[in-house]
Formats: structure tokens, C-alpha cells, sequence
């Protein structure tokens, strides 16, 4: 058995109170020596606070109250999730590792015993996911009339009709790739899965290593025919084997005459943290971004994965091949990709899943006879998203200023969109008639780097003027800008600009399961900001300072840490009797690792000021640490939608929740948005659009079903609903499903909110 060395030891964990195992996250492998109370740290390791997010979003599939195949969607988001962190993180700690990089001030523990605790969590997550998957989800299936079975669990006919569709549909496309003098080891692409082979022509003559790649086109669950003529069913029920099980039972049609000796699975994860030349000496962005995409291809493994039992024989020549170390592989049980699952999840079988959800039209674009524009400067239009849809907001807001003779220009920043974005055809169809059209897209968006050169190009071919990015920065902010022309009120022709701005990208498809949050205005304060701010993405400007937009990385950081400071100094006044109110700030993000922030939040406690701050993913603050947090509360909801809008308060000396200062932002906390991306922030001025944050804020933080409390030791507590809990409240049935029934029946937010504070 392949053993994994690890330098250091995870701390055991048990079940407290009336808490199941999987509703408390065990104590991390960080906390004796990264980032842990032992060492007294200011801040958890980001690495594996991630990790720890990873878990919770593991239990939801572990959750029994789940529909199935809800749970079966949450294990192949777990993976996915997991495959970019190992590309991304795993990949960057070998480099600074192999480098002899030393602490920095954002990671101020040794690399060896970050990259350490990283391996020994990861190997616990997966251990868990296994159990999961194979002890609670499959039996499941299979009573639900969903079987996943294993090759060698079928009949002799259904081998004979799997193997008779094999050799039609998947035999032509396979190509085995030996290893011998005269055959080089083959590359190994990332992520691809692959059967390992050894085989020999004699009983005495040493084994080749050949490898079959599995492939990727076809569909990973293989339904078993249930006919003689070997046709397959369509239904939402069937029995199914995965395709590699299928090649590797049927590896004599692929060496005849050969004997095999040992066939095994293995998957190697490749590096995304590509080096290159910096983009601030490049001549052609475009040629750079392409020149990365192909350097990242070929970039080197990082992680070898390898299905339970494989011999060195067959291991140790590809960790030679790989220039992988024992540390770099992980031998697994059960399968080694669980994303194919999504192809399960896809079945027809809705008493599986959650019900459908389908945004509700917001109340003021209810009337379609009247344009989106005239709405819009009536007042400020505040959106949330998914519970309100995107499609007649944001989309038809670019859409009607396509087709609008009055509109003369139209600019938009686009960081992912979709394959076939509405967004993309909007502009063109712009550009076509005449339309002044702008599009920034930025070419270095991960693991879309291909997309966005496509659509730049196209955007280019219909006469748009793209830009690619400001030199040093990521352009991450969500922004759209339409310019009229009108009459005022005397009748005089006029320009009037109106914006969208966002907390998440134009996509059309993420923004069926992302919470975010779109402001759409024509007040000159904000306009304005925003007409200067497209001119520093595609133009050439030292703009430093804006009259109402927050920007990285010019003044988001600076204004954000103001914030604080002066609730602090309310606070000190408020402990001296020299003030009625107190500090307060309520912040909603997806990540926070900033440590000049981290540390002005600490300030602010030890002054008094209540900080709640809801964080969706990695936290590396340390919550109510006496002397330092203990007025800071860390909670993270997690479930049906993705956590992805960014709201910050800063109470501003007022005991109305509803005054002081309000922000919703495509920024989270951390360095590289503050410091290395183009981000905005825009405040939200009207009383009506801060009871809509106000109110999902609230009702976030009574979560009792889907919300998680971090500890000072780093450990994650899932709240739990109390019995007298009252169903139609988020203390019973959780954020989601009461903002789902709230908006589906037409609640205003405005009204609860103003009762709420009146009390």
C-alpha cells in the first residue's frame, strides 16, 4: 500500500453535544503549528480555511434531509472545487516550496508546514467524500432505481451488451500508447482520466507500461442496455458503469496477444500557476494570454492520483516520468473523478431535486410597455439575484440599448460570460447599426483565458473597440455604461448616462445560482464616476480619486479602512458617554484575507465596535479572540445558491439601520482585489434599496439551517434549527428558501425592514 508521509499530525476530533459528526468540522491539521491558537497567530492559513470551506460545502451531500440527487450535485461541486484549489494553491506552494521562498507577511508560517497540513486535509476531505459517496449516495441511488454499478457486478448478458456497444462506439476512438524503446512516455494531459496498463508477450519477459486515456467526449456513466439489439433507455431510471471500468475490462481488444499483467486508474493534476513574462513588458496582451494558455497545457504535475493498490512497478516509472515525489501521489479508493456525476444529476427525475426556482420580474420592470430607461430615472433600481431575474434587468437593459436609436454609445467590462452570452450579441448587433461600442474584456480571467480571446475577437470583427486590460491589473469590477440622448425638461436636447453595476459577472447561467446584487442608475454622482471610469480601462489616465465609486486599487482600501477607523472612534466616544450610539459594522463577502483590514477590524473591536461579518468562503481573521476579535463574529451560509454578493455597513454613529454608509461591491477583502485588480464599489443612497441589503443581511444572520459559526480555534459549528423553531422562518427553513418564498409572494423587503428597526 502507497503510504503518504505528512510532518504534521491532525488533531482528533469528537461529537459535542447533541452535534452530529459532519454538522461540526473536526479541529484543522493547522492549528499546532499553521496559523493555530498554540502559536498565538493573528490569522488562519487562507490555504486551509479554504479547505475548510470545501468541507462544508461536502455536507450538504452529506446531508440526509437533502433531496438525492441534490446531494449527489453537491459531491461533484466538492471535486470541482477541489481540482482548481490543488492547480491553483497546490501548484503554488510546490513553487515556493522548491524556491526556498520563507514567511511573508500573507503567510506567516513555515512553507514546509503549510504545504504539509495542506496534503494531510486534503487526504481527510476525500477519505470523507469516499464514505459519502459510497456508504450514504450509492445504496440511495440504487433504491431510488439509480444503480451505479462496477463491471464486475453485471450478468454475463449485460457484459455482452455493454461490450458489444464498446466496440461500436468507444474501441475506434481509443489509442494506447506504449512505452518502450521505441515509444516516448506519452503526455498526460491535466485532469484527464486514465487506465494505467502493464502487459507482457511472455510469461518471463518484463512488463511495458502502456496508457489508455479514457475519453472525455463521450459519457463517463455508461447506461447498460436493457435491450437484446443493445438499445438503452431514456428514462430517469437505469443502471449504469462508468466508462473506464468498461475500457479496462475490455483491454485484450486494445493488446491482442498480449498478456496483461495489472491495469489501474490515475489522474495527474498539472500547475495553473504558470510563470511568464509580466504583462507590464508586453507588447500584445492577446499574444501573451495565448502563449500562458499553451505554457499551462504543458505545465508540470503537481499531484498524481492513483486508484487503490497499483504496484511500484507501475507507479515508480511515472513518478520518474512526472518528477513527482512520494508526497505528490495519493492513492484512492472508489472513483477518482466525481464531476462525471454531474451526468447523474442531469436525470430526469424532479422528485430527486429541489423544486425549479424561476427569478420573479422585479416590480418596477413588471410593465413592459415601458423602457427600462424611463424606470431607471424614476430612481435608483436595485436587484437581487437569483431571486430576481437577470434576464429582465441586466440583460434587457444592454438588449433595449442595442435596438434604441437614442442610445449613441454603450460600454461594458466583461470578465466570463457565457458560450453563447446575450451579452456578446447585444453588442455586436450595436456595433452593426452605427452604435458607439466599448467592451473591455479581460483576457486573464482563470480557466476562461480561451473564451474571452474568442469573444474579443469577435467583438472585434463587428467593429466594437475592445481593450484588454489596464498593464499590471486584472479588470474584475462589473460595469455598463449607456449614453442617450434626451430632452430636459425645457425641451433642450441633452445627453443622459445611465449605469449597471454589479456584484457578479455577466452570465447568464451563473446567475441562475449566484446571489448577487445589480444597482442600476442614472444619478450623475455615480454616472459620471463611471464614464471616468472606463476611460482609465481603456484609455490612458492617472485618475486617482472619484466622487462617489470606491476603486481599487486606487482609493477602495484606504476609504474601507477610513470606514472603520471612524466607527472605532465612535465606539471609544460611546465608552466615554460621549456619544448615544456606538460603532457598527455588518460586511458580506465571499473572501477575507487582507491583513491591513483584518487589522483595523481588530482595532475596532478592542474600541467596542460590533462586527459581523458574513463570509461564504476562506476566513483568515480569527473571531472572538479576547484582547483582540472578541466583538467579531464570523458566520458563513452555505447551500442551494452560491454566496456571491458583497455588501458592506458601516453604521456611521446611527441607530437606524437604515442611515450611515451602504456599499455593495465586486471586491472581496483580500490583496489581489485591493491591490492587483480594477474593482468598484458604489454606495446605495435610497432608504427603500437599504432595506433590500438590511433584510437579506437579517435574514442570513437568523439562518439556523444552512449557516455555520467559526470558532477562535478555527472550527466551523452548523447551526441547527431550534424544535419550537416556526416552519416560514430562517431559523426553520434557512436563507434560501425564505427569500425564494418571500419574493415569489411579492414581500416587501422595504416594510419588514422598517418594522424591524422600529423595534
Amino acid at each position: 500500500m502507497l503510504t503518504e508521509a505528512n510532518g504534521t499530525a491532525a488533531r482528533g476530533g469528537g461529537e459535542g453535544g447533541a452535534t452530529r459528526a459532519w454538522e461540526s468540522t473536526p479541529p484543522r491539521p493547522d492549528v499546532a503549528e499553521v496559523g493555530g491558537v498554540a502559536g498565538g497567530s493573528r490569522m488562519f492559513s487562507r490555504d486551509l480555511s479554504w479547505l475548510e470551506f470545501n468541507r462544508r460545502v461536502l455536507q450538504l451531500a452529506m446531508d440526509e434531509s437533502q433531496p438525492l440527487l441534490e446531494r449527489v450535485k453537491f459531491v461533484s461541486i466538492f471535486s470541482n472545487n477541489l481540482d482548481e484549489f490543488i492547480m491553483k494553491r497546490v501548484g503554488w506552494l510546490r513553487q515556493r516550496l522548491r524556491s526556498g521562498e520563507g514567511p511573508t507577511a500573507l503567510e506567516p508560517w513555515p512553507v514546509a508546514a503549510v504545504f504539509d497540513a495542506v496534503r494531510e486535509s486534503i487526504r481527510q476531505l476525500q477519505e470523507l467524500q469516499t464514505r459519502c459517496f459510497e456508504g450514504q449516495i450509492r445504496p440511495a441511488l440504487a433504491g431510488a432505481g439509480i444503480e451505479l454499478l462496477g463491471y464486475s457486478e453485471l450478468s454475463a448478458e449485460d457484459r455482452r451488451r455493454v461490450d458489444v456497444w464498446f466496440a461500436r462506439e468507444v474501441f475506434p476512438v481509443l489509442t494506447p500508447l506504449a512505452v518502450d524503446p521505441g515509444h516516448r512516455f506519452p503526455f498526460i494531459s491535466n485532469l484527464s482520466e486514465n487506465v494505467g496498463v502493464l502487459v507482457t508477450d511472455s510469461d518471463h519477459a518484463e512488463p511495458m507500461f502502456a496508457r489508455v486515456k479514457v475519453p472525455g467526449m463521450s459519457r463517463q456513466w455508461v447506461r447498460i442496455p436493457d435491450q437484446a439489439d443493445g438499445a438503452a433507455s431514456t428514462s430517469g431510471r437505469g443502471r449504469f458503469v462508468h466508462l473506464a471500468e468498461v475500457i479496462r475490462h475490455n483491454l485484450d481488444d486494445l493488446f491482442p496477444g498480449m498478456r496483461i499483467v495489472e491495469a489501474a486508474y490515475f489522474r495527474v493534476y498539472r500547475n495553473a500557476e504558470v510563470q511568464t513574462e509580466d504583462d507590464d513588458d508586453t507588447d500584445n496582451l492577446l499574444e501573451l494570454v495565448e502563449a500562458q494558455l499553451k505554457k499551462r497545457r504543458f505545465a508540470e504535475a503537481v499531484r498524481l492520483e492513483v486508484s487503490k493498490g497499483m504496484s511500484w512497478r507501475m507507479l515508480g516509472p511515472m513518478m520518474e516520468e512526472l518528477e513527482l515525489t512520494p508526497l505528490d501521489v495519493q492513492e484512492r479508493t472508489g472513483t477518482l473523478d466525481y464531476t462525471d456525476l454531474n451526468e447523474i444529476v442531469d436525470l430526469d427525475r424532479p422528485e430527486l431535486k429541489n423544486g425549479s426556482w424561476r427569478p420573479v420580474v422585479p416590480r418596477r420592470l413588471q410593465d413592459k410597455g415601458e423602457d427600462i430607461f424611463s424606470v431607471i430615472r424614476r430612481g435608483d433600481l436595485l436587484v437581487h439575484h437569483p431571486y430576481e431575474s437577470f434576464a429582465d434587468s441586466a440583460q434587457r437593459f444592454i438588449a433595449e440599448a442595442a435596438r434604441d436609436p437614442a442610445v449613441l454609445a454603450i460600454k461594458q467590462t466583461i470578465y466570463r460570460t457565457s458560450r453563447d452570452s446575450p451579452f456578446i450579441s447585444s453588442l455586436i448587433r450595436a456595433a452593426e447599426s452605427g452604435k458607439q461600442v466599448a467592451c473591455l474584456v479581460e483576457l486573464r480571467a482563470r480557466f476562461d483565458e480561451q473564451s474571452n480571446v474568442r469573444f474579443a475577437q469577435m467583438l472585434e470583427n463587428a467593429g466594437v473597440h475592445v481593450a484588454y486590460g489596464v498593464v499590471g491589473l486584472k479588470t474584475h469590477c462589473k460595469a455598463a455604461l449607456v449614453v442617450r440622448r434626451e430632452t430636459d425638461d425645457h425641451g433642450r436636447p441633452m445627453l443622459r448616462s445611465y449605469a449597471h453595476l454589479g456584484t457578479g459577472n455577466y452570465h447568464p447561467k451563473t446567475a441562475q445560482q449566484y446571489t448577487d446584487v445589480s444597482l442600476f442608475t442614472a444619478d450623475p454622482t455615480l454616472t459620471d464616476d463611471v464614464v471616468d471610469l472606463f476611460n482609465f480601462l481603456t484609455g490612458r489616465s492617472r485618475k486617482q480619486e472619484f466622487r462617489s465609486l470606491l476603486v481599487a486599487p486606487m482609493t477602495m482600501r484606504r476609504r474601507f479602512v477610513e470606514l472603520i477607523d471612524r466607527e472605532r472612534e465612535f465606539a471609544s466616544e460611546h465608552r466615554k458617554g460621549n456619544r448615544a450610539v456606538g460603532g457598527r459594522i455588518v460586511c458580506k463577502m465571499n473572501a477575507f484575507a487582507d491583513t491591513d483590514v483584518m487589522e483595523a477590524l481588530y482595532a475596532a473591536s478592542e474600541a467596542g465596535v460590533e462586527v459581523v461579518l458574513l463570509v461564504r468562503g476562506f476566513c483568515c481573521l480569527r473571531p472572538g479572540v479576547a484582547g483582540m476579535s472578541k466583538n467579531i463574529r464570523v458566520v458563513s451560509v452555505v447551500g442551494r445558491f452560491l454566496e456571491h454578493s458583497r455588501i458592506f455597513h458601516f453604521g456611521g454613529g446611527h441607530a437606524d439601520p437604515l442611515e450611515g454608509d451602504w456599499y455593495v461591491a465586486s471586491a472581496d477583502w483580500m490583496y489581489r482585489n485591493l491591490s492587483n485588480r480594477v474593482e468598484s464599489a458604489y454606495p446605495v443612497r435610497s432608504r427603500e434599496n437599504r432595506a433590500v441589503l438590511s433584510h437579506v443581511i437579517e435574514v442570513m444572520l437568523r439562518d439556523h439551517r444552512r449557516a455555520w459559526d467559526l470558532d477562535p480555534d478555527g472550527t466551523y459549528l452548523l447551526r441547527t434549527p431550534a424544535p419550537d423553531a416556526a416552519p416560514g422562518t430562517p431559523e426553520c427553513d434557512g436563507t434560501f428558501e425564505t427569500l425564494m418564498r418571500e419574493t415569489r409572494a411579492g414581500d416587501d423587503p422595504t416594510a419588514k425592514a422598517a418594522a424591524n428597526a422600529a423595534t
